[in-house]
């Protein structure tokens, strides 16, 4: 290690003994299954957000084997409102290959580790580090940000270039002792103090030697991805119902696997509300009285915005059945299945008495 990288390390380790945090819920018994799941969770979501399902979550799945053995509907269930379905998708598959492939035990090899659904280089290494004090270097959003501030690593992140070179800051900095702590530590910074807006470098223990604050470049570093215009999609939304207020049971099918909240549970979406209409006439029945527009749902995802154009019909009333890809949501007593955020939330409305119409 290099004079620079070890006072990096050593600065870093002294800061975070002070500073950093020690009591995050998966810091308890930090397993490998239980750090998994924690930064499984912890990708492309904050820290806050996560502590809640965290703790649900491993209160009803305490071991791989337990996540395993769940119906897939149920882990989804469980992320509602989490978003980055896909994650929680490859979080079951992951389980079910470590039961099926490797006794429910975690492999202690780094490429082991990466050859399983969902885990990549930085996810593996975080595993191993946290959970068993293995020497190996991540790179997650917050670690891109430090390392390119303080050795002034410029150029387009997606870059391979540039993906290379904060690897080889990343191992070239990781220390030989201390591992789990330098690793928490470095995480931690970039999370609270080496911020992407605003960066509290007064309180920052690299700041005497950090290119981005002696140059006053933090918002030139890390560097930004070329910016595309924001397209945007527009769907209409079937809210097919039955019942009245108390009892209200709305129609949703699972959505296929690949797409658009893959594997979720939504009311039927179409191109139009006529086409919807349509559909609704064919497959359920003539409505019991006239269909009526509810507001827009607007939804950003990372990549675009969606408009969701709710369109309510009452249906006649039918015995609410589960079955195959589709079923009647009982709204007073939700099954346990996994929802798109916006629907959970159009469905919290109805519960509280939002009328359908």
């Amino acid at each position: 290690m290099s004079g620079q990288a070890h006072t990096f390390a050593a600065r870093l380790l002294q800061w975070f003994a002070l500073h950093g945090r020690h009591n995050l819920p998966w810091q308890t018994n930090s397993t490998a299954y239980r750090v998994w799941v924690s930064e499984v969770m912890l990708q492309q979501t904050q820290v806050t957000t996560v502590i809640p399902y965290y703790q649900r979550f491993m209160t009803r799945f305490p071991t791989v084997n337990s996540l395993a053995a769940a119906p897939l509907d149920e882990v989804l269930h469980l992320w509602t409102g989490l978003g980055y379905y896909a994650r929680a998708r490859n979080l079951h598959a992951c389980a079910q290959a470590l039961v099926t492939e490797q006794g429910g035990e975690f492999p202690t090899q780094l490429q082991a580790l990466m050859a399983l659904p969902g885990i990549g280089r930085s996810t593996a290494g975080a595993i191993l580090a946290l959970s068993g004090g293995q020497r190996h270097p991540i790179l997650d959003g917050n670690v891109k940000r430090v390392l390119a501030r303080v050795f002034g690593i410029a150029g387009n992140p997606g870059s391979s270039a540039v993906i290379a070179a904060l690897w080889a800051q990343a191992d070239a900095c990781t220390p030989t002792s201390n591992i789990p702590e330098y690793t928490q530590a470095i995480m931690d910074l970039g999370a609270t103090v080496c911020v992407r807006a605003r960066p509290a470098c007064t309180l920052c223990p690299l700041n005497t030697a950090c290119i981005a604050a002696l140059e006053s470049r933090q918002a030139e570093l890390p560097g930004r991805t070329q910016r595309r215009a924001r397209p945007s999609r527009e769907t209409t939304l079937l809210i097919a119902h039955t019942g009245v207020n108390g009892s209200i049971a709305v129609l949703v099918e699972r959505r296929p696997a690949s797409g658009l909240w893959g594997g979720l549970w939504s009311p039927p979406q179409f191109d139009s509300e006529q086409e919807a209409l349509e559909w609704c006439l064919r497959e359920i029945g003539a409505p019991s009285a006239n269909s009526h527009a509810l507001p827009p749902i607007d939804h950003a995802f990372t990549h675009f915005d969606l408009r969701l154009n709710p369109v309510s019909v009452r249906c006649q009333p039918r015995k609410v059945h589960d079955g195959g890809d589709r079923l009647w949501y009982p709204i007073e007593t939700p099954p346990q299945i996994g929802l798109p955020q916006p629907i959970h939330q159009l469905f919290e409305r109805l519960r509280a008495g939002f009328l359908l119409g």
